[in-house]
């Protein structure tokens, strides 16, 4: 039996070399992959782990195959590909026409269909005179061999559209084969997250990178790494797609965060803007007075933490027109019409505060707690969503998207939000929980969260 000390020194060499994370809850699949690795090449597990730290780039290879999770579909997530067609790839091909090439990067493209997809999609939209290339990259050779295949289950195909499985699809014996025009378009290659490939990415090199789903399986720093990396690979005006999983915040280094299609994306500034200079520093004057107006809303914090709804009401009707309209005031506002069951007026105040700044997390949060109410799912999802992704810290969303999945019988999504709500409300600020919470406190919210795992799993 492998011992605790074996497993967390199997899950710093996996982090060290791999970039994986692993909590405690993955011990039993990590004892089991260490018990079989090492029984394979005859050696007992701190034997085993001793050489993996040596450079056993074979070996590190056939580990990434038994740790990492190759679950993936044509078509995936199809909005974003809706983006690619109709938004990024036209504009892409007005910013390249006087070379006429364009390079398309999937990372994390485990066995290929995210690359294929991605390759369909430009051979609809691209003139097939250009310089057309897309290159996969996954450190799993086993899901790289599968990739080049071309070979897949019908299941794959489960998102495809008609057209596409038409065109660019052929049936063999044990499921279909993707058509040799599109597999000549399409490189594939070995690749680990933690290492730095100039050539491969060199600077302003890529029209259109997708990266899905893979950044919620790396350790913090190799995701800067990544992050940073992807960045200054892309071109200036080129895009980065994440997974629903992911997010950079609201704003991220060189890149904007765009929102179509019901779904958001990034793009890279297309001219560095040139440096400010230094602001000269003022002189100190004599201290200002404490503001009443701003310790009104202070008051009216107490009095939501009093369930006093319609006394906070009250208090801000009596805010001046212009401290009420900052936004920090509009968004307890609706807050508190929100507990006092006027939603629609609620949502109308998140809409006003969207208008003006479309990557107020709080603001989609809060809006999508109003949709909830209407019944009106579908956009109350979206603008979780959007929350979630905008700040990547903000537990609320995450909690109300494992609800939603617990609700529409999908326990796996459940099983993923809620556990990283888990994690992100022993942090949460005291003003979101009270603001979103539904009258909970925190150890009541994580309390709910682990009632609502155990149902899912």
């Amino acid at each position: 039996m492998e011992r605790d000390e074996d497993i967390a020194r199997l899950r710093q060499l996996l982090s060290a070399r791999l970039g994986l994370a692993f909590d405690d809850k993955r011990d039993p699949q990590l004892a089991e992959v260490l018990r079989a690795r090492a029984t394979q090449h005859g050696l007992s597990g701190r034997g085993y782990l001793d050489r993996l730290g040596t450079a056993w780039n074979n070996e590190l290879a056939a580990l990434a195959e038994a740790v990492t999770v190759n679950e993936t579909y044509f078509f995936r997530n199809i909005e974003q590909f809706n983006v690619l067609a109709e938004v990024v790839l036209p504009e892409r091909v007005r910013a390249r026409s006087g070379e006429r090439r364009l390079r398309l990067l999937s990372v994390g493209c485990s066995t290929g269909e995210e690359a294929y997809t991605l390759a369909m999609v430009a051979a609809e939209r691209v003139d097939p005179a250009w310089d057309t290339s897309i290159v996969g990259l996954d450190v799993n050779r086993a899901a790289l061999r599968v990739a080049a295949a071309g070979r897949y289950s019908r299941w794959s195909l489960r998102e495809t559209p008609a057209a596409a499985q038409h065109r660019w699809f052929h049936a063999v014996a044990d499921g279909v084969e993707i058509d040799e025009r599109l597999r000549g378009r399409v490189r594939f290659l070995e690749y680990n997250a933690v290492d730095d490939d100039p050539l491969l990415f060199a600077p302003d090199t890529y029209d259109v990178v997708f990266c899905r789903n893979l950044l919620m399986y790396l350790t913090p720093a190799t995701v800067a790494a990544a992050v940073a990396r992807v960045t200054r690979a892309l071109a200036p005006g080129g895009y980065l797609f994440l997974g629903h999983t992911d997010s950079l915040g609201s704003r991220p280094t060189a890149l904007t965060v765009q929102h179509t299609h019901g779904t958001f994306y990034y793009q890279k500034a297309g001219v560095v803007p040139p440096a400010r200079p230094a602001p000269v520093p003022a002189r100190p004057g004599p201290p200002k007075r404490g503001r009443p107006k701003v310790r009104q809303r202070d008051q009216v914090l107490q009095l939501v933490q009093e369930e006093r709804f319609g006394e906070a009401l009250t208090v801000l009707d009596g805010i001046d027109t212009a401290e009420a309209d900052r936004p920090d005031v509009m968004l307890v506002r609706g807050a508190v019409l929100a507990h006092l069951g006027r939603t629609g007026r609620a949502a109308a105040l998140c809409r006003r505060l969207l208008d003006r700044d479309a990557l107020n997390p709080d603001a989609h949060h809060l809006l999508a707690e109003c949709l909830e109410g209407d019944g009106d799912l579908a956009a109350a999802l979206e603008h979780h969503r959007m929350a979630a992704h905008l700040d990547a810290a903000f537990a609320m969303p995450r909690l109300r998207l494992g609800l939603l999945a617990r609700r529409r019988g999908d326990p796996r999504t459940a099983e993923r939000e809620l556990d990283r709500a888990v994690t992100l409300l022993r942090h949460e600020s005291d003003e979101r929980i009270l603001l979103f919470g539904g009258g909970f406190g925190r150890g009541a919210l994580i309390a709910l969260c682990h009632a609502e795992l155990a149902a899912a799993r």
